[in-house]
């Protein structure tokens, strides 16, 4: 079930992470390190899928379960996957714009360069989405949420979040018919 970490590697982390970041170490408890371990695997594919390329998806989840428990244990809450889902998709915002800063200084000191590499994977087409708008498709789409439930995650409406998956689809369609076709 967790073949993208070690059996101790996230909770070692996180561990270490917590008594870095709170007060007092605080140890995960038995209900929370189950939690983690069954969770895992959904957390870290919603991250690739919301997060910005260049933060890596375990890194991700890590802040957000640092976050969560520094407030309140993982077992106490009431949809632990929705309220974690939420703290990434904003975590992913919040980085994604920090990127968006720090590019737009490198530009102004960079020397402009006549090629700009384009990423090789299928992954590229999402990554023209907004961050929304990739939360919304996967949520409902690959995590088979129903709309009302992603608006609640997500605190947005769901009429909203309906025309935001309606567009991203289009807008995926648009580009995957465009793209040459290899035989």
């Amino acid at each position: 079930m967790f073949d993208h970490m070690p059996r101790s590697g996230l909770l070692r982390r996180l561990t270490v992470g917590m008594s870095m970041t709170l007060p007092r170490a605080t140890e995960l408890s038995g209900d929370d390190t189950t939690l983690i371990r069954s969770l895992y695997p959904k957390l870290r594919r919603f991250a690739g899928a919301v997060g910005p390329s260049e933060v890596d998806p375990d890194d991700l989840v890590q802040e957000a379960l640092v976050r969560t428990i520094r407030r309140q244990p993982l077992h106490e809450l009431e949809h632990p996957a929705a309220y974690l889902w939420k703290v990434m998709y904003r975590l992913a915002a919040d980085h994604r714009r920090s990127l968006g800063r720090q590019r737009r200084a490198l530009a102004r000191i960079a020397e402009p360069e006549g090629t700009n590499p384009d990423y090789p994977s299928d992954l590229a087409e999402l990554e023209r989405l907004t961050p929304q708008a990739r939360a919304v498709l996967y949520l409902h789409e690959v995590a088979g949420f129903s709309y009302a439930e992603v608006a609640t995650m997500l605190d947005a409406k769901e009429s909203s979040l309906r025309r935001t998956a309606s567009r991203a689809r289009r807008a995926l369609r648009n580009v995957l018919e465009e793209a040459p076709d290899v035989a």
